[in-house]
């Protein structure tokens, strides 16, 4: 299929309509089979429980073309069953998870015009979400809901190149110690744009949120886990309960282990030790590796050796190894990448 016309070499992360989108209803105690539609607009109720009670979840995923010149879709199935855990924390409706897959396959296959080529930086964001739409005005979960998914092409999230961040040990928590900080829900997002708001507007990148309880331990950044390097080479995550479970985290340490024969550990991370570590980045979808040049507790800054103009040598190998696999320069393990037909 012939691509758009778009200036994917200048693409920013942002939203574009393409040009379908997978809409399945849930009404009566059922799913519909669900179908690929044109309009991108959303009728409800003035009372519809996700404007009320903000009762919706999401995932954040992405498509590439390899350079074979296929297009893929990565891990798909991980994200099905963390929208299917999220849906049961909110007590909304599980959306089956092979359908899951199934509706995000179609809907890139839809939109494969959109998909950037090989090369270019750009690749094809893919939003799947859920929310209850009828009337609620007593505070109760709905009975109806929408599951849908978009996609939209977007550029690098670096732009002109890699540049360490600067961030902030937050005084706001994200998540409580029992909590929805494990799960992908639209909440967890509205509380931290305040933070960000704020951290922006005193220079940094990021805030760094520590455990709510003790306010001792790393957790993780307002949409992404942190992976630390220690001075001998090992690679590090957080570890707790109201943390997300980051597939790109996941994927990463894998990655490290399988691939590049590190040592890996998942554990409880105390503030005091983190400067310690060699190297430090944020992972997500967007970015797959963010690299952290500085913490700042409260005026107290953490220099990481890495330094604050290029990633870190280690960080940099498992950014490397991670998206040679996405592109397909590098062998996936079984599994990891779905073909668009």
């Amino acid at each position: 299929m012939e691509k758009k016309n778009i200036d994917w070499q200048n693409l920013g992360f942002g939203y574009m309509k393409t040009d379908k989108r997978f809409v399945s209803s849930y009404k009566d105690g059922a799913w519909d089979d669900g179908a690929l539609i044109d309009d991108d607009m959303i009728t409800m109720s003035e009372c519809a429980c996700v404007l009320q009670y903000a009762q919706t979840i999401f995932e954040g995923m992405k498509a590439y073309t390899t350079e074979d010149g296929r297009i893929v879709v990565f891990r798909p199935d991980l994200n099905a069953e963390r929208l299917a855990n999220s849906s049961k924390r909110m007590e909304m409706p599980v959306y089956p998870e092979d359908k899951f897959v199934e509706a995000v396959l179609k809907t890139v296959k839809a939109n494969e015009s959109y998909v950037p080529p090989y090369g270019s930086g750009a690749t094809l964001y893919i939003r799947p979400y859920m929310f209850g739409i009828n009337p609620v005005i007593g505070v109760k979960p709905a009975d109806e809901y929408q599951f849908r998914v978009f996609t939209t092409p977007v550029g690098p999230y670096f732009k002109g190149g890699v540049k360490p961040l600067t961030i902030r040990v937050s005084d706001f928590d994200r998540a409580a110690p029992h909590g929805t900080g494990h799960i992908k829900a639209g909440l967890n997002y509205a509380m931290s744009l305040h933070a960000i708001v704020s951290a922006h507007e005193e220079g940094y990148d990021e805030n760094m949120y520590l455990d709510a309880g003790s306010r001792t331990k790393v957790e993780e950044t307002g949409g992404a886990n942190f992976l630390f390097i220690t001075k001998d080479g090992k690679v590090v995550t957080p570890k707790s309960n109201s943390i997300l479970p980051s597939i790109t985290r996941r994927s990463l340490m894998y990655v490290a282990k399988e691939y590049l024969g590190m040592e890996t550990e998942e554990r409880e991370v105390y503030l005091d030790e983190v400067k310690d570590f060699a190297e430090c980045g944020l992972c997500g979808t967007a970015a797959v590796i963010s690299p952290v040049g500085k913490i700042v507790d409260h005026g107290r800054e953490i220099c990481f050796p890495s330094g604050m103009n290029d990633m870190g040598p280690v960080t940099k190998k498992l950014y490397d190894t991670l998206t040679g696999i996405q592109m397909g320069r590098i062998e996936a393990p079984e599994g990891w990448l779905r073909t668009i037909d």
